[in-house]
């Protein structure tokens, strides 16, 4: 099937936790100049972010400074309905009906202050999911000119597979880091290679784990990586990021930091050469034990 063209910059900026970094418009701009300084040109978010917020507090630094629209890529997802104070669920559940996935990419529009999104994602495998039906929906909404390309999100090679004999899909979204491996044994990456595409990497630090979490694996990575950052001398976080950037996949890694510096640490992995040696001493580190 071919493939649609779609140039994300190879870090990836992160919006899950924008609603919690307090920042005035103005500082929600200078932040955006500031990654796109970086050369980070691809903005993740998802309608669900910070409890439906997030997007438009993002989308109101583009109202306030819209030249910078043109500059980088939007990337969403939907197919969650989360409760909260405005959506009383009886329990969060998914949805991939057209209604739903319609609603919420129009939503986004709105939210995000643009009249495309350059990529939408199903965010979680729905298990009510009618993968023609879906199909058509993209279809619809790419003709309407809403959505430039579709992918999907911690979905398992099969579930990928069902959904892409539909409709071309530009990625796959996982999880992925020196205490997440699943994505290296499941399939995931292996179909992301066989297909040519380029899977976007969540909680490339575990969640912070990587610095503060006390349980035996953390402890055990921290220990392993520490002298080999030293020896590059480069960050902890850095080091991370390059190791996820080795897999020959040619994964998106996507930050979630606030802080520029943050961002920064990603951005110098680009630069970091890792040997095939200290990358299985990390993946040992996050096992636990030996490879086979």
């Amino acid at each position: 099937m071919t493939q649609p063209a779609l140039a994300l910059s190879t870090v990836v900026a992160g919006l899950w936790r924008l609603a919690d970094w307090n920042l005035d418009v103005a500082a929600r701009v200078r932040w955006i100049e500031q990654a796109l300084e970086l050369g980070i040109t691809s903005f993740d978010h998802a309608d669900i972010y910070g409890d439906y917020r997030a997007e438009a507090l993002f989308g109101e630094a583009l109202k306030a400074a819209p030249a910078l629209r043109g500059r980088m890529q939007l990337v969403s997802k939907c197919g969650i309905r989360l409760r909260c104070a405005d959506r009383p669920y009886r329990v969060n559940h998914y949805d991939t009906g057209a209604a739903y996935v319609r609603a919420q990419v129009e939503q986004s529009l709105v939210n995000l202050q643009t009249d495309r999104l350059d990529l939408v994602l199903i965010h979680r495998p729905d298990y009510l999911m009618d993968a023609a039906a879906l199909a058509a929906t993209f279809r619809t909404l790419t003709r309407e000119g809403k959505v430039a390309h579709w992918g999907v999100s911690n979905h398992s090679a099969s579930q990928f597979a069902l959904l892409y004999q539909h409709h071309p899909l530009l990625t796959n979204q996982l999880e992925l880091s020196p205490l997440a491996l699943q994505a290296l044994d499941d399939g995931a990456l292996d179909q992301a290679q066989q297909l040519g595409l380029h899977p976007m990497i969540w909680s490339p630090l575990g969640g912070g784990r990587l610095f503060a979490g006390d349980d035996a694996q953390a402890v055990r990575v921290r220990q392993t990586m520490q002298p080999i950052a030293a020896r590059l001398g480069i960050s902890l976080a850095t080091l991370a990021y390059a190791w996820i950037l080795r897999h020959p996949s040619r994964p998106h890694p996507i930050t979630g930091s606030g802080r520029i510096d943050g961002l920064r640490e990603a951005v110098v992995a680009l630069d970091v050469s890792l040997e095939a040696e200290d990358w299985y001493a990390i993946w040992t580190a996050g096992k636990g034990h030996p490879v086979p």
